[in-house]
């Protein structure tokens, strides 16, 4: 385990890696890392209803000899700021508790992408965007309405843009692309068919295909650059809700380096923008 490493999001990536005992010592450290680093082996075995061993293999199956060692570790990420630890929904889950988990795993998933992503590449997709000739946004599903929301950001900055959810449309789209045009793909997964073939389409199109998803997925490889970063969430049952909110946050974060990337002159356009609106607005009277 290298010092970048956070014992807490392996936690959460790695869970439905652990057989059904040792996934019940995970679950009683996510519900409340900070006293387990605090507890002895014994008390946490009674607490998941395990022997002492199970937890000690448990340990060992993140890298690390034992519980002492599992317990400093989680302590260091802890201390590295990412309090918060994605919890899935339970049935019987009260409104209290589903709120506070939806909350909380919300916290946790854009901590853990404020971490994995690469600045660099960021900056290299500021680089693109603007000098774009146009910009399409692809996306499917629940990032479909990450693309209309892209959309209504990025029609501000004086480049043709558009956005399209039908796997139809975007093949077509990407296929009368062409140099000079800039595709983003939103994909949690990365591993849709219709995108992958899409950003196949759009490069050979002579596009620049920019992904916003999981890293080393068949979409990141397929792409011009990939943004990658990946939302601890179970999307078997429930509706995507980490991932969406992570890929809007790349978004925003891409729309602000476009503008400040054309300088302060070009606030003014955006004001006229925003002002075009102020006869649409309910006046309230003191």
């Amino acid at each position: 385990m290298t010092p970048s490493d956070n014992l807490l999001q392996r936690l959460v990536q790695q869970q439905d890696q652990l057989n059904r005992s040792e996934n019940k010592v995970a679950q009683v450290i996510m519900a409340d890392p900070q006293s387990a680093t605090r507890m002895s082996i014994a008390a946490l075995a009674e607490l998941a209803q395990v022997s002492e061993p199970t937890v000690n293999r448990m340990c060992r199956s993140f890298g690390l000899k034992g519980y002492p060692d599992f317990k400093l570790e989680l302590a260091q990420s802890m201390a590295r700021g990412t309090p918060y630890v994605s919890q899935n929904v339970d049935q019987n889950d009260t409104a209290a508790q589903y709120t506070d988990k939806i909350f909380t795993s919300s916290m946790a998933s854009l901590d853990a992408a404020r971490q994995q992503i690469d600045s660099k590449r960021v900056e290299r997709a500021v680089d693109y965007l603007s000098q774009a000739q146009q910009i399409s946004f692809y996306g499917m599903g629940a990032s479909g309405s990450v693309a209309q929301d892209a959309l209504h950001k990025f029609f501000r900055f004086n480049i043709p843009v558009v956005a399209h959810n039908d796997s139809l449309m975007m093949r077509m789209s990407a296929a009368a692309s062409k140099r000079g045009d800039v595709l983003v793909l939103l994909s949690f997964t990365g591993r849709t068919k219709e995108m992958v073939e899409v950003a196949r389409t759009g490069r050979a199109a002579g596009a620049l295909v920019i992904a916003i998803t999981a890293p080393d997925s068949p979409l990141a490889v397929e792409s011009s650059l990939a943004l990658s970063v990946q939302a601890p969430e179970d999307t078997d049952v429930y509706m995507p809700m980490q991932s969406r909110l992570v890929q809007l946050t790349l978004i925003d974060i891409l729309a602000t380096g476009v503008i400040l990337r054309r300088g302060e002159d070009f606030h003014s356009h955006l004001k006229n923008i925003k002002q075009s609106l102020a006869d649409t607005r309910v006046v309230i009277e003191d």
